[in-house]
């Protein structure tokens, strides 16, 4: 087996940042209202509940099913999120947090912090461009088109493929890294993942869910068992933020 046994991959809780995009989109402002820089913007207090849900979520399934391996953004809403869950019982007490930078959020360059108004008034040009080219290929002056994150989680899945074979993995990240995973992961092509997308938002602290299948090609591989569930919160009594999509079956 060249794979773990689990991937699980988990979109932060929600963070004040998701808050204030919001609000300026609501408000029909160009810029987000933040005094910080984007990987310092913590965790919401609604986000903190998901995370905590998550992990009690977790901490009620057998040992068999409960992540052995976390890896996180270092991103501080996602780290939180890794934190709190692993308070809450989700994983063995002191397991470690692993950071690895190329699970960070898709850098956005000069269009950091602007809302799609803001894009459209203050750089007329880019909103053009990235209509020509699309979202998959469209890279804003500074920033990262979604193949340039595909290509640091090329490596991120080469290293969890050399280093925690059988394991169980959880991943803590954001939701342009989520659905460049199952890009990745189910060999799909542009236009499959950017129907995946539009169909709805990734659920803060939502689970994505992958199994290693030993019959799958000749040396098996990881399938889809679960995407974007958001039942540890429903469980839990905690509301959800961003429409999940219908839990769906396995994948080839």
């Amino acid at each position: 087996m060249n794979w773990p046994q689990q991937l699980i991959i988990v979109r932060h809780g929600q963070s004040a940042g998701n808050v204030a995009r919001d609000a300026a989109h609501d408000a029909a402002a160009d810029r987000i209202a933040l005094n910080s820089r984007d990987a310092d913007v913590p965790l919401s207090e609604l986000g903190r509940e998901q995370a905590r849900a998550l992990g009690l979520w977790f901490a009620d399934q057998p040992e068999a099913k409960r992540p052995d391996v976390l890896l996180s953004s270092p991103y501080v809403r996602a780290l939180e999120t890794a934190e709190v869950f692993r308070e809450a019982g989700g994983t063995v007490e002191r397991e470690p947090i692993c950071f690895d930078e190329r699970l960070r959020e898709k850098e956005f360059g000069i269009l950091d912090g602007l809302t799609t108004y803001g894009v459209a008034n203050i750089f007329p040009e880019q909103a053009e461009f990235r209509q020509l080219l699309g979202k998959f290929y469209h890279r804003p002056p500074g920033g990262e088109s979604w193949c340039d994150v595909i290509l640091r989680l090329r490596s991120v899945l080469d290293t969890i493929s050399l280093h925690y074979r059988e394991r169980r993995v959880m991943i803590f990240t954001h939701q342009v890294v989520v659905l460049c995973m199952r890009y990745i992961l189910e060999t799909l092509d542009e236009a499959s993942i950017l129907q995946i997308d539009k169909e709805g938002d990734i659920a803060n602290c939502a689970v994505t869910e992958y199994l290693y299948d030993p019959n799958a090609g000749s040396d098996g591989k990881l399938r889809l068992a679960r995407y974007n569930v958001t039942a540890p919160m429903q469980q839990q009594h905690t509301p959800v933020t961003s429409a999940p999509d219908p839990i769906v079956g396995r994948r080839g």
